[in-house]
């Protein structure tokens, strides 16, 4: 099989490795095949509406003459040749998706275990850590009304640690809110 036909068939240089582009690929060669399909389909009704199953011979066991029976039995040969094509492809398409998406659930899962790992890292690191943790903002006053003060006088502005650091709660529900 030449380099031309593999591309064509849905095979990639690497095997195994399935990407996006060559799933599109895939994708333009079914919609070039479906095209062509239609347009022997086309053809049919162009011949008096002469489908796939339609006698080509009259009701004495002749040919008939008011189509052009070259071009239907072309014509449908090309439709039958093009679906059993259409159908490969089909299955190229749903074994190319499978794989793209079997390889990134497992990128995410490694993403997600890689990033554990490194979460865990920085909690031991904060652990081992000699000191409190390390002050970022500080206020200085709370102007009457802003939701600072609204806090301040229901009770709300409880101190936590967020990633190490003082936070308020009320402070937390800000941001939160925020994003």
């Amino acid at each position: 099989m030449s380099d031309e036909e593999a591309r064509q068939s849905g095979g990639s240089s690497q095997a195994g490795v399935v990407t996006v582009s060559d799933v599109q690929e895939l994708m333009r060669r079914k919609e070039e095949i479906e095209a062509q399909i239609k347009a022997n389909y086309d053809v049919l009704e162009s011949q008096k509406g002469i489908g796939m199953n339609e006698p080509l011979v009259d009701c004495e066991g002749y040919p008939r003459s008011d189509v052009d029976l070259y071009q239907v039995r072309t014509a449908r040969h090309n439709i039958i040749c093009l679906q059993n094509d259409h159908k490969a492809v089909m299955k190229q398409v749903e074994e190319a998706l499978h794989q793209l998406h079997a390889r990134d659930k497992e990128k995410q899962a490694r993403d997600m275990a890689e990033a554990h790992k490194e979460a865990m890292s920085r909690k031991l690191g904060q652990s081992e850590s000699q000191g409190p943790p390390r002050a970022f903002a500080k206020v200085n006053s709370i102007s009457p009304g802003s939701p600072a003060s609204i806090a301040v006088i229901q009770g709300l502005a409880t101190q936590v640690h967020a990633q190490g650091t003082r936070v308020c709660k009320w402070m937390m529900r800000l941001w939160s809110s925020a994003l």
